[in-house]
C-alpha cells in the first residue's frame, strides 16, 4: 500500500463498519463473506468526497490507496483507491475476499484463470461504473484492474483482512505469457 494513514473518513463510514462488521461475523467462508459484504456495500456505498480534493487528485505516478478503516481484531479493512487515466494494477491475486464499490468513474477488470501449463489465460472482462459493486474471492481471484477513461476513478474496497498490517491485499502478482483466447 502507498498510504498507511487513517482519515477523517473513518468517522463517516460507521453504518458501513458496523454492516461489514455484522456480515464478516455471520458468514460461513470466504465467497458468503464476499457476497454479504456486498449487500452492505451496496447499502451504504459513500460518495467520492469521502476522499479530501487533495486525495481524490491521485498520483501523477501510480494509483494511490488511502486507508480509511482497519477493524481492531484484523478481521477487515476498508480501502478507498484513486486511480488516474491509464493507470493500472500488476495482474495478481489476493490474500483473501474482497468487495469493490465503484465511487466515481469506470474502472476496467480483466479477469485470468492460471493453466495447468503455467500460463495465464484471460477469462473475461467487466466494467464497473460509479455505483457498481462486485466480489471477488480466492481461489480463482486472478485479476487486473485499469483506469481506461479519461477521468479519475475512485473505488472502495473491503478487505478480509487488516492491510495495514499486511501493507497490501496482493497475494502474488503474475508475470508469466497471457493466452488472450480461451484453449477449446
Amino acid at each position: 500500500m502507498k498510504t498507511r494513514q487513517y482519515f477523517s473518513a473513518e468517522a463517516r463510514l460507521g453504518d458501513l463498519v458496523s454492516g461489514v462488521r455484522a456480515a464478516t461475523r455471520r458468514a460461513a467462508g470466504w465467497a458468503e463473506a464476499a457476497s454479504i459484504v456486498g449487500d452492505q456495500v451496496r447499502l451504504h456505498l459513500p460518495g467520492p468526497e469521502i476522499l479530501t480534493p487533495e486525495q481524490r487528485y491521485g498520483d501523477p505516478l501510480g494509483y494511490r490507496c488511502h486507508l480509511l478503516h482497519a477493524e481492531p481484531d484484523g478481521t477487515f479493512s476498508i480501502v478507498a483507491m484513486v486511480w488516474r487515466p491509464g493507470q493500472a494494477t500488476p495482474i495478481h491475486d489476493h490474500v483473501t475476499w474482497c468487495v469493490i464499490g465503484v465511487l466515481h468513474g469506470t474502472e476496467h477488470e480483466e479477469r485470468y484463470r492460471l493453466r495447468s501449463d503455467g500460463w495465464l489465460e484471460q477469462d473475461g472482462t467487466a466494467d464497473s461504473h460509479a455505483g457498481d459493486v462486485t466480489g471477488l474471492a480466492p481461489p480463482g481471484d486472478i485479476h487486473r484492474v485499469r483506469n481506461n477513461g479519461t477521468e479519475t476513478a475512485i473505488s472502495l474496497h473491503v478487505y478480509g483482512t487488516d492491510v495495514s498490517r499486511l501493507g497490501s491485499s496482493i497475494r502474488r502478482t503474475y508475470n508469466q505469457p497471457v493466452v488472450a483466447e480461451p484453449s477449446g
